[in-house]
């Protein structure tokens, strides 16, 4: 029997408040890799179904198809190298979908196997803070689509972070 190789297929899911914050989640291995909801496509899955899944696994959201936001944005990487023996040999290229949905801005239930911790914040930090590439491309945009459509006084208003560990 072969070995389950991961697709090189997966998406990536923003969560935020619609008001300029958004949740990172920390991995626990390795630790300070921070990110939005990530996940590989399984077998007959689409990118559609895979976010909504992937929303409810890693934060316990389960979230109406109709407030997932598909951004018909496709980002093409190079697999990291210390990962590229979960997917098929020669395999070395991840086609990512981007997606967003805008949630209540409190602590969520993160899948202690996977998260450690988990934090809101403003948009540009939650960038900053984000570990990979299209992640920080991804929240950069909203950042600067919230801006445009927010209220001077709310985007300069003082952020709320919450930083909590699961327990």
């Amino acid at each position: 029997m072969s070995p389950a190789y991961k697709r090189p297929e997966s998406v990536l899911v923003v969560l935020h408040d619609g008001c300029g914050q958004a949740l990172l989640l920390e991995r626990v291995s390795p630790p300070g890799f921070w990110q939005s909801v990530t996940g590989s496509l399984e077998a007959g899955e689409t990118p559609f179904a895979t976010a909504l899944r992937e929303v409810a696994e890693e934060t316990g959201i389960h979230l109406a198809p109709e407030a997932l936001t598909d951004w018909h944005t496709q980002n093409e990487y190079e697999i990291y190298e210390h990962w590229r023996h979960r997917y098929a040999p020669g395999v070395t290229r991840n086609t990512e979908h981007v997606f967003s949905a805008v949630i209540p801005r409190r602590p969520v239930r993160t899948a202690p196997a996977e998260h450690r911790a988990q934090r809101w914040l403003p948009l540009a930090e939650a960038a900053q803070l984000a570990f990979s590439p299209s992640n920080r491309e991804a929240l950069l945009r909203l950042a600067a689509e919230t801006e445009s459509r927010l209220p001077e006084k709310l985007t300069a208003s003082p952020a709320l972070s919450h930083d909590t560990a699961n327990k």
